[in-house]
């Protein structure tokens, strides 16, 4: 067996796919592109799913990649365990509807044991197979010769996700040999058993049944060939190390950690967890951000924040209490430069963004001891003694408090922690992470009939708008139809069409084909799984027969609105690098006739300022009237020029390249306008957030915005005449009516101060002394909450040893606050109080020991409940 470097495994596995046909899919962004049940791209086969299912056809059905990969289901256990990983590599070969069982099993066969590549020595190495996968067991025996003894028949070995394509799997295993484990008597110290001996390296799935929506299976169209090998896992035998964190992939990672914290690695396995976890987090936050990936608390953004505090707490177990996450960015790109050169590129930005969030927690880890201390005290407050786990939970979740933490603190302090509530929120937290991903299906069932259609369909819509042409393919209801007739939903494909297929965020077109026998509205427009465009119809009259020839016809007004707001997203995206910074990256887009909408990747709010420069910048480049040149170039001459290339999106050798001028240059299959001067006016009309790190910026242009722009002004004209001023000194006139308002206010609110003060000699005869304590409880007449506060201030300055509760009822809804004098402390607690008469009155409250508010809804019993103040005094 070589020894090789991870960055050489990896090249090795390409390279042995590649002399056997296959093509090279290079890896997809962690962020899922057009895959919304996906929280991150998790496996090789992940991004590969519309081949898989159908939808589209490869142009080599032989497929290699290597593709990073998160996965965070088990985030407790990493660091922990030898190989548990948030961010992993996944090579893997696929072959869609070409090779199957047999040479998928010779190719791996071959990988690993010839001298050539890796060079195993055959005989440790097991096989795990379904069992009623005889076929798969026949090939392992009768054509590699595998021994029976080490061929392992398990349930287990079936791939299923749900609907789609499904089918057993092979596994391969390594024998690490005794020092890992040779208790033979032990049940789990087999190939596939729960040991350290026996380690997986290779799984090969056999995809040979359709999982159909009724749940029943049927066999493939195509059947296809899915394998994942683990990079780390490689790593760790051919490098002959112990784990996963020793290899090369891990080490300069956990010797710059070293060199931070002054704690040497394989000292103490305590501390060795800390450096794991460290070095595997940082790894998956900085492909995550270099990815388009940000901190936040919902979805993708709350995994990044949760690993980054994470390994924050274990640094502090090494000594490091201080922001230092960010430094470590530089050593994690140099190490995956070879084939990920992602994160050295953007390490400045990557390393700002982690660096803003080390000091975000430590500012928040020192509220957390002052949160800390209070819920101990409010702990202490009740009989029972208990940190709920609600609380301890908010700890772990906000202020990144590990429970053992809270547990030790609680204990010193005497009391305990309700580790069940904590366990209950922790798993409610889990659901919320699942619901973050939509519930969508992840595959399709193969659909045989499009993935046979072959006829060439040619895109003439460029340049021309109308167009005769012949209907190559007719179908109905999915199945190849001779004709339809008025009223049928219909696909077909056109030998020629000026139709554009939904796509790179453009919509499609919609139009008419039609001749003397019929009209049919065409209604979608997509990509057939081998390229062609796919139209969708429903024919309006008469009847339609496949092979006639017909007058395609497109809404010529719709496509000249979509043209400008294309090109206009050009000039959009141009002016967010240039104000914003070249990190923004396109993360979406919609191009209708209507507006055009823009989502970006960009690390906090985009300012007013900052919109209207955007804005600004994209109209003068409107009015300057650029050219917009389009060109088909070699992928590589393109990028040399400074073409920006959608990331994550596939292209060819031969690809087609916009440029507006020389201020503009992208790849691009949609359609422009030929000037900028075409599009006329551009118009922001929003800006928002929609996820973590990802903003939206919704625009018009041409006439819609000129629309906007009027009823804009109308809106002004009306409100200007509501004023009784006009458009020009509407902004005096309305400063006049604030500074009057604000007058009206002040005025309001001393009346409501005296009103509330000529109360409180009435307030006061309601009072009882209670040996010596003075109690009060009395209905009040105020606007609000504030306002109750503030007379239960007020009543406190004039009372000693006093206990006071005050309602009052706004529109139905009950307002209670109770207050204990400081002189009393200890004796009385006012949200024990206050939650005593909300409680009468059907509500609830709490506070502290001296000032606590409730809300209640029943104004019919507050007067009573005020009264029984005066026992509940007596009781306590």
């Amino acid at each position: 067996m070589k020894k090789l470097s991870s960055s050489e495994i990896r090249s090795m596995f390409l390279e042995f796919f590649k002399e056997k046909g296959h093509s090279v899919e290079p890896s997809a962004p962690l962020v899922p592109i057009d895959d919304a049940s996906l929280l991150w791209i998790n496996s090789g086969v992940a991004t590969l799913k519309k081949y898989f299912d159908g939808r589209v056809i490869p142009d080599n059905p032989r497929i290699v990649n290597a593709q990073k990969s998160i996965r965070t289901n088990d985030i407790e256990n990493v660091g922990i365990t030898a190989r548990h990983h948030t961010f992993f590599e996944m090579l893997g070969n696929f072959s869609i509807g070409d090779y199957f069982k047999e040479e998928a099993i010779i190719l791996a066969w071959e990988f690993l044991t010839d001298k050539k590549w890796i060079g195993f020595d055959p005989e440790l190495l097991s096989i795990t197979v379904h069992p009623e996968d005889e076929e798969a067991y026949g090939i392992w025996k009768d054509k590699i010769g595998i021994p029976e003894e080490r061929i392992i028949r398990l349930e287990g070995n079936f791939w299923d996700i749900g609907e789609g394509p499904s089918g057993p799997n092979s596994e391969i295993f390594y024998d690490r040999g005794a020092s890992y484990g040779d208790d033979f008597t032990d049940p789990e110290l087999y190939p596939g058993g729960e040991n350290e001996r026996y380690l997986e390296i290779w799984n090969l799935v056999f995809s040979e049944f359709n999982h159909n929506p009724d749940d029943t299976y049927t066999p493939l169209p195509n059947k296809n060939i899915d394998t994942g090998l683990g990079l780390e896992r490689m790593a760790s035998i051919i490098q002959g190390v112990p784990t996963n964190y020793d290899t090369d992939l891990f080490m300069p990672i956990i010797k710059a950690v070293e060199n931070f914290s002054g704690e040497k690695y394989g000292m103490d396995a305590e501390k060795d967890v800390a450096f794991k976890v460290i070095a595997d987090h940082i790894r998956t936050v900085s492909f995550s951000i270099g990815d388009g990936a940000l901190p936040s608390n919902e979805g993708r953004g709350y995994v990044l924040r949760r690993l980054l505090r994470r390994a924050i707490r274990f640094a502090m177990k090494l000594g490091i209490n201080a922001p230092f996450m960010y430094d470590l960015v530089p050593v994690t790109g140099e190490i995956m430069k070879d084939y990920y050169p992602e994160v050295n590129e953007k390490k400045e930005f990557i390393m700002k963004v982690i660096k803003n969030e080390e000091v975000r927690f430590h500012e928040t880890l020192s509220d957390g001891m002052a949160i800390l201390s209070t819920v101990i005290e409010k702990a202490k407050s009740y009989d029972t003694f208990i940190v709920s786990g609600k609380d301890a939970f908010q700890l772990y979740d906000t202020y990144g408090f590990p429970i053992e933490l809270t547990e030790e603190f609680a204990e010193e302090a005497g009391v305990r922690v309700d580790r069940k509530g904590f366990s209950e929120e922790m798993q409610n937290q889990r659901n919320r992470a699942r619901a973050a991903r939509q519930e969508t299906d992840s595959m399709h069932v193969q659909s045989e009939v499009l993935g046979k259609i072959n006829v060439s369909s040619e895109f003439i819509g460029y340049s021309k708008l109308t167009t005769e042409a012949k209907v190559a393919v007719l179908l109905h209801n999915g199945q190849h139809a001779d004709q339809a007739a008025e009223g049928d939903e219909i696909q077909f494909i056109l030998d020629h069409t000026p139709f554009y297929a939904e796509s790179g965020g453009q919509v499609a077109d919609k139009g008419t084909i039609s001749n003397e026998s019929f009209v049919a509205d065409i209604t979608e427009v997509h990509k057939a799984p081998n390229g062609q465009n796919l139209h969708t119809a429903i024919i309006r009259s008469g009847e339609l027969s496949v092979g006639t020839n017909v007058i395609a016809k497109v809404d010529a007004n719709a496509r000249k609105l979509i043209i400008k707001n294309h090109t206009a997203t050009h000039l959009l995206h141009k002016a967010l690098k240039q104000v914003l910074g070249e990190h923004v990256a396109q993360a979406g887009s919609y191009v209708g006739p209507d507006r055009l909408r823009f989502d970006f990747s960009h690390f906090g709010q985009v300012t007013k300022e900052e919109l209207e420069e955007i804005e600004r910048i994209v109209n003068d480049k409107v009015w300057e009237d650029l050219v917009v040149n389009i060109e088909q170039k070699p992928i590589d001459e393109a990028k040399k020029q400074g073409a920006t290339a959608l990331f994550g999106e596939k292209y060819g050798d031969i690809v087609r390249v916009v440029s507006i001028d020389d201020y503009s240059i992208e790849l691009c299959g949609g359609c422009h306008v030929d000037t900028t001067g075409s599009i006329g006016l551009f118009k922001l009309v929003s800006e928002s957030g929609i996820g973590a790190g990802t903003r939206r910026i919704e625009a018009l242009t041409g006439p819609n915005a000129y629309r906007a722009f009027k009823e804009e002004e109308a809106l002004l004209e009306h409100t200007a005449e509501l004023l009784k001023s006009n458009p020009r000194d509407l902004v005096k006139k309305v400063e006049s009516l604030l500074g009057e308002l604000k007058a009206l206010q002040s005025e309001n609110e001393s009346l409501s101060s005296k009103l509330a003060n000529s109360q409180l000699s009435e307030v006061f005869e309601t009072a009882e002394q209670i040996g010596d304590v003075t109690v009060v409880a009395s209905r009040v007449e105020v606007k609000d909450n504030n306002a109750l506060r503030q007379m239960m201030d007020e009543m406190k300055q004039k009372l000693s040893k006093g206990v006071i509760v005050l309602g009052t009822a706004v529109n139905g809804k009950v307002m209670l606050v109770a207050g204990v004098t400081n002189d009393l402390k200890g004796s009385y607690h006012a949200g024990k109080l206050v939650n005593h008469v909300a409680m009468q009155c059907d509500g609830k409250g709490g506070g502290r020991p001296d000032l606590a508010m409730a809300g209640a809804k029943d104004e019919s019993k507050l007067d009573d409940a005020l009264k029984s103040v005066y026992d509940y005094v007596k009781s306590v």
